[in-house]
């Protein structure tokens, strides 16, 4: 039972694996069946459609073109499908997509010290502006250049939390002007630094509090400011001792719960370009706290509910409406801080390391440090975070048009490469590298209208971009030339454009002769039947307007034609498994063969040459050239060329001495056997019965021939086809001599046979010397009449001692 159930186990999988392999088989074929040839499948009704549904078709506007039975739309299709059909390569319409560049400005190659620059003279990315023509399906590339110019200007603005806890850090910052001027000076000659502080919305924390609390938050006789949602304290400056002058001016405040409104004065510094002064350089943002944040939705506890509308709202450098608007979300910040190029530096406490990590991830070209509790380090923090913000570039595109894709592929420092999203960026650049950028852009389909598009591509962070026009290919160059309300398209029923008509809303037909509203479904089939039959165009059409127009097939080789479609050029005879034998193509059924070729599926040629024999006779003048081969008239000869005779004398020996020097290396032509018996095929045999026999399909002639040992070897000789073949016997029949080895197997069994009957002899005497002493010794032990006491050997068992001391007392 146990192996019986194991077997119809094994036949259960068997055969799940069996269904489960058919149906994959069945998917994959449908698969391959439905993508097909997508020219032909698009059904294009005029050159515009063809050329958006892929890079492969073209439009033949040949008027000559189509054949009876076949529809406009089989204009359309491959390039090589539309050549082999007849279609030259000057009426062929296959437009190809473009690019120009209209600025390419080469990237700055400069060294600090060589003399200032202007921000707007210093290109890093090159080019600077292109236009791009797309054809559908049709990718076009560009390289972009990415160089980190020597000595580049930064401007740096410092946002500090001024909530009571950050107190002590406010005291070390007072200076962080003057010394953050001296470290940025090793990088750039051209830097500015500028300072805001935010604490949180004033309707938030203090909501139940007095009017007092609200004057001054702090506890005990501690001197705090007012609370504010965000201040702009020092527009970027390069004077290092203004920023510590204004920095050391600032007092403290404060709010009662932990998180902070820092997400608002993000906001108001990436939007208030004019208020903060940013340059077209890098510009950097340091934003100091100890604690959290609000973010959208936070807004609601305190009865706020608008959502954050992006804009500027400074008034005398103070952020006037924290409470009209609710915070910004994350993605919101994302989007301003990106779209005014603003690399973000997160200075922050060690307990709250791990939530602005979480925030960088998603805001791109940001960075990380753990800022010391009175904020010592933050000079070598921001130092820090530049160098690592700066070493990477990452580009990032504006959003692209429906129907349009990019794709991005890198090529590194180091040689370093990488695709994909991974294409879109690379590490460690230092100061005057120069890296590149293979961009591809495809458009899948036309837009509305066919309106020309404009994109941008730049590195997240830098301020220069690449500015990119698409303008879409959707119609031929031949469309220009169309005749409108032409006469060809019946009484001016259509547009004549790239060879053929286009027809006007509610018109059909080849040359638009019939109106949808015009015909009955009666009329149509009656015209569309052959001979009154009962298919409508053969079942391989539709009627159109009274006509066939036949249907296409996925294969764009085969085709239906006639004027009801009863004619197709893949159903021809089959030769070799080909149509038409590869000699000919088919039309209408019927196989129309090359020159030279003839028969049903082309497969006769009539090409003599292969009947010529050695002698430049056909046949040997023994018979017809037919089809290429020789039909022997004299029925005593046979092969290719009627030269063999298997019944005449003498044509075994015309090959016995290439047989012999071939198969045993000896005969009179041992010594040019290469040079004179090299034209058949040799095959060697182990026995006779291996030989071929007679009954073979080609002439074949058994031969046995004697060497000048007297020795016979068997062979036969045969041509199959055109190749002459000699099967031979691999040993040599010779008469039979002296033959030493049974006389030495006598000799050894002689000498054997004498060896075992002396071992014999000399066993019987042996056997009989025994039996005899035996006997003797039994004889002699019969005839001893001995006593004890007369027994020479015996010896008694007792010892008797005498005790001298005894007296017998």
């Amino acid at each position: 039972m146990y192996v019986a159930s194991e077997i119809n186990h094994a036949d259960k999988m068997d055969l799940k694996l069996l269904l489960i392999s058919t149906l994959l088989g069945v998917i994959c074929y449908s698969s391959a069946q439905q993508e097909g040839n997508e020219c032909i499948k698009a059904n294009a009704k005029s050159c515009g459609e063809c050329i958006q549904v892929g890079a492969k078709c073209g439009w033949c506007m040949d008027p000559g073109f189509l054949k009876q039975g076949e529809a406009t739309s089989t204009r359309c299709d491959e390039l090589e499908s539309l050549r082999k059909r007849g279609c030259s390569s000057t009426k062929v319409e296959n437009p190809q997509g473009s690019q120009r560049a209209l600025k390419n400005k080469a990237v700055t190659n400069r060294n600090k010290g060589e003399g200032k620059l202007r921000p707007e003279d210093i290109t890093q990315v090159q080019p600077q502006k292109l236009t791009l023509s797309l054809r559908s399906g049709e990718p076009q590339s560009f390289n972009l250049k990415f160089k980190r110019a020597e000595d580049y200007p930064i401007d740096l603005y410092y946002l500090m939390d001024l909530s009571y806890s950050m107190k002590d850090d406010l005291e070390n910052v007072k200076n962080l002007g003057t010394h953050l001027m001296l470290e940025m000076s090793k990088i750039t000659t051209d830097f500015k630094i500028g300072f805001g502080s935010f604490v949180e919305k004033t309707v938030m924390p203090y909501i139940s509090t007095t009017p007092s609390k609200l004057l001054n938050p702090c506890t005990g006789d501690q001197n705090c400011t007012s609370p504010f949602s965000y201040k702009n304290v020092l527009k970027l400056t390069s004077n290092g001792q203004e920023f510590n002058t204004l920095v050391g001016q600032q007092q403290i405040s404060g709010n009662l719960d932990s998180p902070e409104g820092g997400f608002d004065a993000i906001m108001q510094v990436a939007v208030c370009g004019e208020h903060i002064g940013w340059r077209n350089v890098t510009r950097l943002l340091v934003f100091s706290t100890d604690a959290g944040f609000h973010f959208a939705g936070d807004g609601k506890l305190g009865g706020i509910v608008l959502p954050n509308d992006g804009k500027c709202h400074l008034e005398n450098n103070m952020y006037t409406v924290s409470h009209y608007y609710d915070y910004p979300s994350i993605a919101h910040l994302v989007q301003k801080l990106s779209d005014n190029n603003i690399q973000t530096i997160f200075a922050v406490t060690e307990e709250f390391q791990p939530v602005y990590k979480e925030l960088k991830n998603l805001i791109p070209k940001s960075a990380v440090g753990i800022l010391s509790a009175n904020s010592s380090n933050v000079i070598n923090l921001i130092i820090d975070a530049y160098n690592s913000l700066s070493s990477e570039v990452i580009l990032e595109n504006s959003k692209l048009p429906v129907g349009v894709t990019i794709m991005y592929q890198s090529r590194c420092k180091n040689g370093v490469t990488g695709e994909g999203e991974m294409g879109r960026k690379c590490s460690n650049i230092s100061i005057g590298d120069e890296v590149s950028f293979t961009i591809s852009i495809t458009a899948k389909q036309c837009p509305k209208m066919g309106k020309p598009e404009t994109i941008k591509i730049k590195p997240l962070g830098f301020n220069e971009e690449v500015e990119i026009t698409l303008n879409f290919i959707c119609e031929c160059d031949c469309h220009k030339d169309g005749i409108e309300n032409s006469d060809i398209c019946h009484n001016g029923n259509g547009t004549y454009e790239c060879g053929a008509c286009r027809c006007n809303e509610g018109r059909i037909g080849r040359q638009c002769e019939c109106s949808t509203n015009e015909v009955t479904s009666e009329d149509l089939d009656k015209s569309c039947r052959k001979d009154n039959g009962t298919d409508i165009c053969s079942n391989n059409g539709d009627c159109v307007c009274g006509t066939c127009e036949c249907k296409k097939r996925e294969n764009p080789e085969e085709r239906y034609s006639g004027m009801f479609c009863e004619c197709d050029n893949f159903n021809c005879d089959r030769s070799n498994n080909k149509l038409c034998g590869g000699h000919g193509h088919c039309e209408c059924r019927v196989c129309i063969c090359d020159a030279n070729w003839t028969g049903s599926a082309c497969d006769c040629s009539l090409d003599t040459t292969t009947c010529l024999a050695s002698n430049k006779q056909i046949c040997n003048g023994r018979g017809t050239c037919e089809c290429g081969t020789c039909r022997c008239t004299d029925p005593k000869f046979q092969g290719p060329s009627c030269e063999i005779c298997p019944t005449c004398p003498g044509v075994c020996a015309e090959h016995k001495e290439c047989v012999q020097c071939r198969a045993f290396g000896t005969g009179e032509k041992k010594d040019t056997c290469e040079r004179d018996c090299s034209y058949f095929n040799l095959i060697k045999v182990k026995d006779r019965d291996k030989l071929p026999q007679p009954g073979q399909a080609f002439p074949l002639m058994h031969c046995k021939e004697r060497d000048a040992n007297d020795c016979w070897f068997y062979y036969t000789y045969a041509v199959n086809k055109t190749e002459k073949e000699v099967h031979v016997m691999e040993t040599l029949d010779c008469p039979e001599g002296p033959d030493i080895i049974p006389i030495v197997a006598g000799v050894v069994a002689g000498i054997v046979l004498i060896g075992l009957a002396l071992l014999l002899i000399w066993k019987l005497l042996m056997i009989i010397h025994d039996r005899r002493e035996f006997a003797k010794f039994e004889k002699e032990k019969m005839n001893a009449k001995w006593d004890t006491g007369e027994n020479p050997i015996y010896k008694s068992a007792v010892t008797t001692v005498v005790n001298p001391k005894y007296e017998g007392k």
